[in-house]
């Protein structure tokens, strides 16, 4: 399949700055992927389209406050910093700007000296491996002194770090937000619960490599990024007995549906498991875990809107996204969501 296959016209207005004052009062457009039909709602009316037994699951990631503003040790210029990964104790895989400026040895200060870093290695794609030296606990100090890293189409300043959290993440580690999950409240939770539905919840930390558009023409050629993940034995246990009752599935988010269907893939079943997974997912893939999905809404010719074409059909997609467009949803972490039933 061709990449220009997933593309779509997108006006630059449509893409949400800032958050909703209130999650759950995004917009939700339903998707039936079996007859193509759309319709439009409010987020919070997901609970309508949950039947008792289904099984709603969930990514608690915690968005780590990963970006950092210093200065060179030496010369005192500026260096921005985005962690990525952590490799071994205090050294994380990292992206600096600008990076010409960052070679092995070189001491990086953050807080007038509360944080320091040195950069001990180099990584094929330009990012550099620092080792942080601090006193105290590192998570406490990047909460002081770490910005949260939005992403590049995000030009406004966010006023509430929380607002780019999930009510319910808990698990450090992401680069970025599972931003289907930004739309739910503890109300929202508790209601669904009440209905009978079932909650789960699985770890994938989120890379920056979620983002990146596909840069070969044949998307088959394409290398995925390779994101930790984490799934409890409960967790495990929920969904199988969910499988075998007869209810449905519904993954919160991408990141969700790609864990789920690593494990379902490798195994036939959910069964307990944590590890790394680089699975991409496209037209043509059958899906062995999941029945239904709920996300926002995608940039163009990205590996976000090939699985939601893999699971709804490329033309059902294509067509809600033009819809979405000419009634002005808004796009992206902040935008607007979707659920495909």
């Amino acid at each position: 399949m061709n990449v220009e296959d997933f593309d779509f016209h997108l006006p630059e207005e449509l893409i949400a700055q800032t958050p909703l004052e209130h999650r759950s009062e995004s917009r939700l457009m339903v998707l039936d992927k079996e007859n193509g039909s759309i319709d439009h709602y409010r987020f919070k009316n997901i609970v309508d389209f949950l039947e008792e037994g289904d099984c709603l699951v969930l990514n608690d990631t915690k968005v780590l406050p990963a970006r950092l503003f210093g200065q060179k040790g030496d010369t005192g210029a500026n260096i921005e910093v985005l962690l990525l990964k952590q490799e071994d104790g205090d050294q994380w895989e990292t992206l600096v700007k600008p990076a010409k400026r960052v070679r092995v040895g070189t001491e990086i200060v953050f807080g007038d000296g509360k944080l320091k870093a040195v950069c001990v290695g180099l990584k094929d794609h330009g990012g550099r491996i620092l080792e942080f030296h601090y006193e105290g606990i590192f998570y406490e100090v990047l909460d002081e002194l770490g910005e949260m890293p939005l992403p590049p189409y995000i030009r406004e300043r966010l006023d509430e770090q929380d607002r780019y959290q999930t009510v319910f993440a808990r698990e450090r580690g992401s680069a970025a937000a599972p931003t289907a999950g930004l739309h739910f409240t503890e109300e929202l939770l508790e209601e669904l619960k009440a209905k009978g539905i079932h909650i789960a919840f699985i770890t994938l930390h989120v890379g920056l490599g979620t983002f990146r558009p596909v840069s070969v023409e044949n998307i088959e050629e394409h290398d995925m990024h390779a994101e930790f993940y984490q799934v409890s034995e409960g967790t495990a246990r929920l969904l199988n007995e969910v499988k075998e009752r007869g209810g449905r599935i519904v993954t919160v988010g991408t990141t969700s549906t790609r864990t789920l269907e690593t494990i379902a893939s490798k195994h036939g079943r959910f069964v307990e498991e944590n590890g790394w997974t680089n699975i991409f997912i496209y037209p043509g893939y059958e899906f062995k875990g999941i029945d239904g999905l709920i996300t926002n809404f995608h940039l163009p010719k990205s590996t976000l809107i090939m699985l939601v074409s893999a699971l709804a059909g490329r033309e059902n997609v294509l067509n809600a996204y033009e819809t979405a467009v000419k009634e002005k949803y808004r796009f992206f972490s902040f935008g607007d969501a979707m659920f495909i039933k």
